[in-house]
């Protein structure tokens, strides 16, 4: 095992970690399999769109010129549906009934919303000029042939899937989702399904197997539950070779000081390359990072906050990485304090938070107590809120930035426009 860093800061950490994962290769997907996907390869557009000037609205097809004295009463030649086409061009003096999305017939420059017309079939008066050389979509107005419609690294959302359609993309390249393989460790631990000893008082449920595989889910991952290997080595090996072929480790508990935290010498057994140990944050602080062959290994914290404050600053960035994303981190934001912030230690400290945004003005307010062993802490958040080392104490009514999880905290009480 080579010689590693220690007490990193969190952005040179994190900067670390992201060096060294890598974007996971493609794969071809049917178009309606690859919602959240990101693109690998350009999807250029092999038609124009719209391929006709087509009418905006459901009305009649004129010539503005015939505008001029209102109201007019003109002649209805037809009537052209979507998906038809006019039998003639348009004359001067003459209206063609037509509805949004058909082709505008030749000749006419104008379609008069049928509200702006007493609705005549074969004889139309209409009242109003105000549409006079509006409501035709041109042809090629929003995609021409050979033009880039979506690079690579696009995510596909709906409106990107609506695109890929139109263009003929029924199958479409994207990047791998990561397979993560998760192992927690502890000799007090055990599966949910053996909860009569936790009533007995002889053990506690590993929190963190559900929370990780729920976290790297929600991140684009792929979870694979390795289990709950005891703490010692013989069991943290058996755990560990089932990690094999997977696109990153994720462990929790074991890389500690402790007597029994093995885990970072179990893997430097099997080859793993460490980077760094230990960073300088709180919670989360005996953090390492390593290499695994070709595989990233995250070796988080046991503690269930640590556990779940460092996937969110380390983890869930390397697994959007690793889908192709571009954007990797949520975006801080400055909050106003509501109660003064007691940070100790000179770490930078990530507190749970509740982000409450009222007219535009967004302020926080702890969740209570601090302890990176109170998960019910973390559940009534909705943002960590993030003290600097060297800043100890701040006062309520001071401002400190956040990390909002899910943009929960921009949604509003109310509906208003």
């Amino acid at each position: 095992m080579s010689t590693i860093d220690t007490q990193l800061t969190v952005h040179d950490a994190v900067a670390r970690v992201l060096r060294d994962v890598r974007v996971l290769g493609e794969e071809e997907l049917p178009l309606l399999s690859a919602y959240g996907r990101v693109l690998a390869c350009d999807i250029v557009s092999p038609v124009t769109l719209p391929p006709w000037d087509n009418s905006a609205m459901d009305g009649y097809a004129v010539h503005a010129a015939d505008l001029t004295m209102l109201p007019v009463a003109l002649p209805v030649l037809e009537t052209v549906r979507a998906g038809g086409t006019a039998t003639q061009p348009l004359p001067r003096g003459h209206a063609i009934r037509i509805m949004t999305g058909a082709p505008v017939p030749a000749g006419a420059d104008t379609v008069v919303r049928v509200e702006d017309t007493d609705g005549g079939v074969d004889r139309v008066e209409v009242r109003r000029d105000r549409d006079a050389g509006k409501n035709v979509r041109p042809r090629g107005e929003d995609i021409h042939a050979g033009q880039l419609v979506l690079p690579a690294g696009t995510t596909i959302g709906a409106a990107q899937m609506g695109v890929l359609a139109s263009v003929g993309a029924a199958d479409v390249i994207v990047h791998r989702v990561p397979r993560v393989a998760i192992l927690t460790s502890g000799d007090e631990l055990v599966e949910l399904d053996r909860f009569q000893d936790v009533r007995d008082g002889k053990r506690i449920v590993s929190s963190n197997s559900v929370t990780l595989q729920a976290l790297v889910r929600a991140a684009g991952g792929e979870p694979h539950y390795l289990g709950i290997a005891a703490d010692d080595p013989e069991s943290l090996r058996t755990h560990l070779r089932r990690a094999v072929g997977f696109d990153l480790l994720i462990t929790s508990a074991g890389v500690s000081v402790g007597e029994h935290d093995f885990l970072r010498s179990v893997l430097g057994e099997l080859g793993a390359e460490l980077k760094f140990w230990r960073v300088r944050m709180r919670p989360g602080a005996p953090m390492v990072f390593g290499m695994l062959g070709e595989m990233p290994w995250l070796g988080l914290p046991g503690n269930p906050v640590s556990t779940m404050v460092t996937f969110e600053l380390f983890a869930r960035p390397a697994i959007r990485k690793m889908r192709g994303h571009s954007r990797l981190f949520r975006r801080p934001v400055p909050v106003t304090m509501e109660e003064p912030v007691h940070a100790g230690a000179d770490l930078t400290h990530f507190q749970r938070a509740i982000l409450t945004t009222r007219d535009g003005q967004r302020t926080a307010r702890l969740t209570g107590r601090q302890s990176s062993g109170i998960l019910t802490s973390m559940s009534l958040a909705n943002a960590l809120v993030i003290v600097p080392a060297g800043r100890g104490n701040v006062a309520a009514g001071e401002t400190l930035h956040a990390l909002p999880f899910d943009g929960d905290a921009e949604l509003a009480e109310q509906f208003a426009l």
